[in-house]
Formats: C-alpha cells, sequence, structure tokens
C-alpha cells in the first residue's frame, strides 16, 4: 500500500517539477576567426524574465559554426568550418555546468561543413563547399569514428553569380519518422531524399528520391511540423517556402509563398526556418538587406499564411531558435555580434522586442538544452 501511494505521489509531482522549470542551458555556436568568439558558448537562460547569464566558454575549437546534442544530452558535437582542413569534434557535455570536454576530431571529408546532426547510433554533417555529406558512427563513450560514409553530390545549376558552379550540401535533416535524410544541395537545386539504415555503415543512406526545385533558388533549410505531416523548405536566394505535405519519405509540394515584398529588391539570403511547438506558426529569416524575421499561421491543410515581416534589429540573422517555454524567439546575428530576444506572443504569432540581448562574437548556431 505505501509503495503504491508513493508512486502516485511521485505521478503528481513530476509534472509539476516539469512544468516549474524555469533555466535552461543555451549553447551557442560560432565563428572564431575573423571575429571576437572566443569558441562555443554556454549561457543559462531564465525562461521567465528572458535574463541570461554566461555559464562556460569552450576554447581551442576553429570555427565551431554549428552544434548538435545527443539525443540523451550526454555529448555535443561540433563542425570545425576551416576550409579544406574542416573538421568534426566531439565533446562530453555536463549540463549541470555547462561545460564541454574535449574527446576527438575527424576529418569531415568535406571542406566547409555547415550542418550537423545526431541520433543515438550516428552523427552526420553536411559539407557545403565539399559539396558532400559524411556519416560517423558513435563510439560508446561519444566520440566520433573515421567516416563509414562519404557521399559527393556532382551537379550545379543556373546562378549567374557564381554559387551554384558545383553541389553546396547545406542541410541534413532526419525526417520525423526517423527513417529517412532529407538533404538539401543549394548547388544544384535539389533535395534529396536518403533512406536510412543506423547500422548500415557503409549503406547507411541509400538514395531513394530527389527533388528538383525551382532553378536558381538555392534551397537551404527544411523544417517539420510537430505532427510530422508537413515540411517547409526556405530557398536562400529568393526567400521563397515550399510547403509540403510529407508521408513515408515522399514530400508533396502542396503551395509556393514569398518572404518578402514584391517591390522588394534588395539581396535577400533566406537564412533559417522553424515551426512553434504548438504547430500553429512558422518563422522565417532573412539575412542580406532585408535582416528581417516572417510570422506565419499554419492553416489547418498545412498552407501559410503571413501574419507579419519585421525587422530582426541586427544584420546577419544566421539561426534563430524558440526556447522550451514558447515565450520567447532568439535570432543570432553573425555581423553584429549579438542575439535579439524577442517577446513572442502564443496567440497571435506576433513577435516584439524584449529589449534583452546577449553580446557574443559571431552566433551562428543556438540550441536549447
Amino acid at each position: 500500500m505505501k509503495r503504491n501511494i508513493a508512486i502516485l505521489l511521485m505521478t503528481l509531482i513530476s509534472p509539476i517539477a516539469f512544468a516549474q522549470k524555469t533555466n535552461y542551458n543555451l549553447l551557442i555556436g560560432t565563428y572564431t576567426a575573423p571575429g571576437k568568439s572566443e569558441g562555443i558558448y554556454t549561457y543559462n537562460f531564465n525562461t521567465n524574465n528572458a535574463e541570461s547569464s554566461l555559464e562556460h566558454v569552450t576554447k581551442g575549437t576553429a570555427n565551431p559554426s554549428y552544434l548538435t546534442l545527443s539525443p540523451d544530452s550526454k555529448f555535443v558535437y561540433a563542425v570545425n568550418e576551416t576550409g579544406n582542413t574542416s573538421t568534426v569534434t566531439a565533446f562530453k557535455y555536463d549540463a549541470k555546468t555547462g561545460t564541454l570536454t574535449f574527446l576527438n576530431k575527424v576529418d569531415s571529408h568535406g571542406a566547409d561543413p555547415c550542418f550537423i546532426t545526431a541520433d543515438a547510433k550516428n552523427v552526420i554533417v553536411a559539407n557545403y563547399s565539399g559539396g558532400s555529406l559524411a556519416v560517423f558512427a558513435r563510439n560508446a563513450d561519444g566520440s566520433l569514428s573515421e567516416a563509414v560514409q562519404v557521399i559527393k553530390h556532382t551537379g550545379k545549376s543556373i546562378d549567374p553569380k557564381g554559387r551554384q558552379e558545383s553541389a553546396h550540401v547545406h542541410m541534413v535533416k532526419f525526417t520525423p519518422d526517423h527513417k529517412h535524410l532529407i538533404v538539401n544541395d543549394l548547388g544544384e537545386d535539389q533535395t534529396y531524399i536518403y533512406h536510412y539504415n543506423p547500422t548500415g555503415k557503409d549503406q547507411t543512406l541509400t538514395a531513394r528520391k530527389v527533388l528538383k526545385t525551382n532553378a536558381g533558388t538555392g534551397p537551404r533549410h527544411i523544417t517539420f511540423s510537430p505532427n510530422g505531416k508537413n515540411a517547409y523548405l526556405v530557398h536562400e536566394f529568393n526567400g521563397s517556402i515550399t510547403a509540403f505535405n510529407y508521408s513515408n519519405g515522399s514530400l508533396t509540394k502542396i503551395q509556393e509563398i514569398a518572404t518578402t515584398a514584391k517591390d522588394f529588391t534588395g539581396k535577400i539570403d533566406a537564412a533559417d526556418i522553424h515551426v512553434s511547438a504548438d504547430g500553429k506558426f512558422l518563422y522565417e529569416t532573412n539575412r542580406g538587406d532585408a535582416n528581417s524575421i516572417s510570422t506565419f499561421a499554419i492553416l489547418p491543410a498545412g498552407k501559410l499564411k503571413l501574419v507579419e515581416t519585421v525587422s530582426t534589429l541586427g544584420k546577419g540573422p544566421r539561426n534563430f531558435t524558440i526556447d522550451p517555454s514558447g515565450k520567447y524567439v532568439l535570432v543570432g546575428h553573425q555581423y553584429t555580434n549579438d542575439v535579439i530576444i524577442f517577446n513572442r506572443n502564443k496567440t497571435t504569432g506576433k513577435l516584439t522586442d524584449s529589449g534583452k540581448k546577449i553580446d557574443v562574437g559571431a552566433p551562428v548556431c543556438l540550441v536549447f538544452n
């Protein structure tokens, strides 16, 4: 009887404790050269008031521009974007102190890795300049094996400014069912869908489908709705978003929508795209001359309706994230060396300046733990 009462009490207390959690670690990946950054920064972020405080700086790692956490939050993996000498680094992660401890570093097998993802078995990297993606097995201690599979793309597209003279793999992302990997190639104007076998070694990824996007638009980042039924792909060169239905490794286009006004004539350079945890709103950032973030309502069938576009209050909004409470949107500016914190209205989706920011050199990637 006493045991049953104890179990009941724990059942009641656990959700309360979770609901009261207000402090989270915020990991920030940066460019260390050129710039003011010293590496990877860990901040404490309070979701009650958007206050932040520096916990730890992981130094001695060059251009750790993009980061990812292991599913158990015990390890952090970072790309080191250093041209032809680029690497991938594994760290042990102490969530209590925000400390990262170096484990090992391996060749990225492609120049300028710009995105990284991890699951329980593997770490997968997108090499932008190298036009390749590489799969690394995770060892028992969290360190990385040498690459078990490298896939090189070889195509090109029509951009007259030279950014599509060859393949440029820009993102690797698991589908919600974790059966496939989406790979956006900005240089080829193509989105690849690979079948994923976590224990497949040199056959971890096998080609399933290739989607040709609009020529000269440069597919960059993709995000999925929380229910896994829709996907949204942003194109870097024109800032357009393509909405898809998703099912069992297939993307079916349902809409294409702009993120800038029809009379906008400047450089767009779309950057990042995310859906709120409640599935009601989508957010997208543009860099270049726009330096904006757009809010879209997600309609019942998955299509988008523009709510508003506002300034990001900085230059070069590279990556952004929605905090775990859903009350704030944090936008990292690569060129003004700050993370601007916006208040987020959960009902309307609209953003307003909170008046708070984090000063940090060349922020590129924001990851909450």
